[in-house]
């Protein structure tokens, strides 16, 4: 596969025979293929969409020192803002085999679930390492809710796609809804902004590198510079439109289906110089990951005849060494310009 499908998933979402047949076949050919697919027809609401952004976009207009009044208290601490030249997701990343690249051309707000309910799972020692309250600005009025909306939103695709996902694995359909109720999704608004002074080489405004998650739900807007590197290794672009959502295999997923739906590596490319200085561009992820508790083991005929080639793992252990990695190679960074 050399491009990104697009697939219509509301025959699905009508439950139509048909439906329940083509949708699943057409994510399992892009899963095993190139691990990438846009969906369309996802029902969710463009107002929730266009909410987000607005404020999103009001809130990076703001200066450095109002957004930094928002910047996690401590290192470890993964909600709120952070600068450019905060993350480089190359380094670190056995997929990009780019240790010493430079920090990214971005910004970013980091938020999560809306309300952490108060109950053991949540608030023992384990979920204090996974659930943590979102920090929101006082400006713009509106971020928090827009943000709330968004995240119930893409909680309910998500699972819509995990049930899809299990048909395209020959499983029972509710398959996966045990290991994802309780999820520790994190989602994140990328801005991209525009570039006055030329980068430095190699470096871009998202570096190579996959998702650790199980699956991620990107909007963004239309603009160039998405790309997704094929299995022969050659770059393709990725469009982006903000109401259709890009969606990709994470490095749990393909660990969990022993590497026949692939994680595939990414990455976002800077503007052509001439139209740097007035191209800025964002984009929304929601990054799908099981409940910190789940079992990730080669998923029942994914495997063959031969052995499956990972031992299990939990879940949350998967996310937290993925974490310490990307932690040590970015603190290893020199400082942004």
């Amino acid at each position: 596969m050399d491009r990104i499908p697009i697939i219509d998933i509301a025959p699905f979402l009508g439950g139509t025979a048909e439906g329940r047949r083509s949708v699943p076949a057409a994510i399992r050919k892009a899963a095993e293929e190139i691990g990438f697919f846009a969906i369309v027809g996802h029902g969710v609401p463009r107002t929730t969409m266009d909410a987000l952004y607005a404020s999103a976009h009001a809130f990076f207009d703001l200066t450095l020192e109002e957004k930094q009044r928002v910047a996690p208290p401590r290192p470890d601490f993964p909600r709120g803002y952070k600068a450019v030249g905060f993350e480089a997701l190359a380094a670190g990343n056995a997929a990009s085999n780019q240790p010493e690249t430079p920090p990214d051309l971005k910004e970013y707000y980091h938020f999560g679930r809306p309300e952490v309910p108060n109950e053991p799972y949540f608030t023992g020692e384990q979920g204090r390492k996974h659930f943590f309250p979102n920090q929101w600005p006082q400006r713009p009025a509106g971020l928090a809710e827009a943000a709330d909306a968004y995240y119930r939103a893409m909680e309910s695709l998500s699972v819509t796609l995990c049930r899809i996902s299990a048909l395209a694995l020959g499983l029972p359909e509710n398959f996966f809804e045990d290991k994802i109720d309780r999820h520790i999704t994190a989602a994140r608004i990328n801005y991209y902004p525009r570039q006055d002074d030329p980068p430095a080489e190699g470096q871009l405004r998202a570096g190579a590198h996959t998702d650790y998650g199980m699956l991620t739900i990107l909007s963004g807007e239309s603009a160039p510079g998405l790309q997704v590197q094929t299995r022969s290794g050659e770059w393709v672009d990725v469009a982006t439109d903000k109401y259709r959502f890009v969606c990709n295999i994470g490095d749990l997923l393909m660990r969990w289906t022993n590497d026949r739906w692939v994680s595939n590596t990414h990455r976002v490319l800077n503007p052509p110089r001439e139209m740097a200085k007035a191209a800025s561009r964002m984009s929304i992820a929601f990054f799908h990951h099981p409940n910190y508790d789940a079992k990730i083991e080669c998923i029942p005929g994914c495997a063959g005849d031969a052995p499956p080639k990972y031992e299990p793992v939990l879940s949350g252990d998967f996310r937290d060494r993925k974490y310490t990695v990307t932690r040590t190679a970015s603190a290893a960074l020199p400082a942004a310009a």
